[in-house]
């Protein structure tokens, strides 16, 4: 069908994908398949045949919170690297009363979210039973996703010989361990946000905010218009967000990018405790607003923004973080 120029139906899209997750396709096959699907924009039905194939063989974070509940912030990655911005408007959020499960990975950058939680302690490796824990009692669990995903090991030595995006890419943020319902994401081109949003619809998403912004990022920006596509009630409805008419401090998003490990880390304390009030601070809270709002303790972005905002400022969003190191340590 593919060499054909026509696009997979959902089974078509799940029978290739279980190929690829059993192990039972060759890395030639592999290679083949994943270059033909990145010649051309994923239709929906090869997403949710995809995504279905890996959530069925994912390695689960057996909590008691109720996965329709969880919100998860991790985006695909890809686009213009700022901060650790999706793990802390997470922390913030899970401060604020909302059960995050933060789906994230090591960065090219070498500063990504679990290279930053490992340096400030938290044990990004512990294992799903602690996770369960950590989600359970500290509101938080990070799921670090180099060990919830065995049936991506096949295809990672061909996705790198690649070396250009795959359907794989979109494939992270749709798979939580902790079936989170509710989510934050961030895609790295803004053609896959309608796509996505579809995609979630039919996967029983809760409640959604497939995002991207003007300025090319996988989060909401503070320096242009942030396109959103809402995924809730079985539907989907676009809007967009203007950091202007929020009255957030405006900034180059480049301009706030730590620039080594040692920085970040300091630089992700520093707004926990509320010592950062500039830009960063606002991106931050922006971000961990959209979290609220679809966690449900928000009824609005504004709204969500002031709570945020507020868990910082009374010292909650710092002692949640501590709560998760703590816990992750099996303490």
């Amino acid at each position: 069908m593919l060499l054909a120029g026509r696009p997979l139906d959902e089974a078509a899209a799940h029978a290739a994908f279980e190929a690829i997750a059993s192990g039972h396709s060759t890395e030639a096959e592999m290679g083949a398949f994943l270059a033909l699907m990145a010649t051309r924009m994923p239709t929906v039905d090869e997403i949710v045949g995809a995504a279905k194939v890996m959530r069925a063989n994912v390695s689960r974070v057996p909590c008691k919170t109720d996965p329709r509940e969880v919100v998860d912030t991790a985006g695909t990655g890809g686009a213009p690297k700022t901060f650790n911005v999706s793990t802390l408007a997470g922390v913030v959020a899970a401060a604020s009363g909302a059960k995050v499960a933060k789906h994230g990975n090591r960065s090219r950058t070498g500063r990504g979210s679990a290279e930053v939680l490992e340096k400030l302690g938290v044990d990004v490796n512990a294992p799903v039973e602690v996770q369960a824990r950590c989600l359970d009692e500290a509101n938080m669990c990070f799921c670090f996703a180099i060990h919830h995903h065995p049936a991506a090991r096949h295809v990672l030595p061909v996705r790198r010989a690649l070396g250009v995006p795959t359907l794989f890419n979109l494939l992270g943020p749709l798979t939580n361990p902790a079936g989170a319902g509710r989510q934050v994401m961030g895609v790295y081109a803004g053609h896959f946000v309608r796509p996505i949003a579809e995609a979630l619809v039919r996967l029983g998403s809760m409640h959604a905010l497939v995002l991207h912004s003007d300025d090319g990022l996988d989060e909401i920006s503070i320096a242009a218009p942030t396109r959103v596509a809402e995924v809730r009630n079985g539907s989907v409805t676009e809007w967009s967000i203007d950091p202007r008419k929020l009255g957030l401090e405006r900034a180059d998003p480049a301009e706030l990018a730590p620039h080594s490990l040692d920085e970040a880390a300091t630089l992700f304390t520093n707004i926990l405790t509320g010592e950062e009030r500039g830009a960063r601070r606002a991106m931050v809270l922006v971000n961990a607003a959209a979290a609220l709002y679809v966690g449900g303790i928000a009824d609005s972005i504004e709204t969500g923004i002031g709570i945020a905002a507020e868990s910082i400022d009374f010292g909650k969003a710092l002692a949640t973080f501590e709560l998760l190191r703590e816990k992750s340590n099996g303490r």
